[in-house]
């Protein structure tokens, strides 16, 4: 597994000197028409780049994601205030359904926070408010929403790097052209967009292989994983002004997101 997951984190590197090497032909766009024009362009720096036959024609199916475009532009729960977003978000039922699967898993909770440093708490908020615990994650195609947002010119280059990562887990079969997930792409329990699965990802059931859709165990592993990554300090604090709220930042750039997870996470560890 240890081989596997050196593969994966050098493929984040490879994908970073495609970014910075490359001369771009392809042009963004701010609607569907130059979409097909983009998509030849991209293409052919992908394949001189070294994606393969099956990321190419995984991108070649992709289609406008309209859907994709109108959720990037409409994020309204952000704009709440802390109560009406924990409100809508459904806190309550996180909270309640959180400490029941805290207590009946607790011993991989407590693997998990001997080799990470992450109490439960953070990472039952986070697979809560992400995905209400796995029962939706998001029926939007993931190739075609980051293809969409690499071409859109509002965050092109952010996205363009996700498209990278995209392409090369379809040409290692971690996805597929079919693979469906949320409105930005990302995939999983915890939503991941495809650069975080391949610089995060982690086998949590011990079956050999990352599956962040497949398996609630590898996703919160992977979330833990994705929080020490980002600075968190085990036995610090993780409410707003302490060491670990930090790493709760580098999960969501909305405050209120922020904020809530840090709320909920402290009542689920009580």
């Amino acid at each position: 597994m240890k081989s596997r997951l050196a593969r994966l984190a050098l493929g984040v590197v490879v994908a970073t000197a495609m970014l910075t090497g490359v001369g771009h032909a392809a042009q963004c766009g701010n609607n569907a028409g130059g979409f097909e024009r983009w998509k030849a362009q991209f293409a052919a720096e992908a394949k001189a780049n070294g994606i393969r036959n099956r990321g190419l024609q995984a991108l070649a199916g992709t289609r406008y994601a309209t859907k994709t475009i109108h959720a990037d532009r409409n994020q309204k729960s952000f704009r709440y205030s802390l109560q009406k977003f924990m409100q809508v978000r459904g806190s309550s039922t996180i909270i309640s359904q959180g400490r029941r699967r805290k207590a009946s898993n607790a011993s991989f909770f407590s693997a998990i926070e001997r080799k990470y440093g992450v109490p439960a708490g953070p990472l039952l908020a986070i697979h809560g408010m992400e995905t209400g615990f796995g029962r939706f994650m998001g029926n939007a195609n993931v190739v075609s929403a980051i293809a969409t947002l690499a071409y859109d010119c509002r965050r092109s280059a952010f996205f363009t790097e996700h498209l990278y990562a995209a392409l090369q887990l379809v040409d290692r079969g971690v996805l597929s052209s079919k693979t469906r997930g949320a409105m930005h792409g990302e995939v999983g329990h915890t939503q991941f967009l495809p650069g975080s699965v391949l610089r995060y990802g982690v086998d949590g059931d011990g079956n050999g292989r990352v599956d962040l859709a497949g398996s609630q165990w590898d996703a919160l592993a992977s979330t833990a994983n994705f929080l020490r990554a980002h600075g968190w300090r085990r036995g610090a604090g993780y409410q707003p002004g302490q060491a670990n709220f930090r790493a709760i930042q580098g999960w969501n750039a909305a405050g209120v997101y922020q904020k809530a997870i840090a709320i909920m996470a402290a009542e689920i560890d009580k």
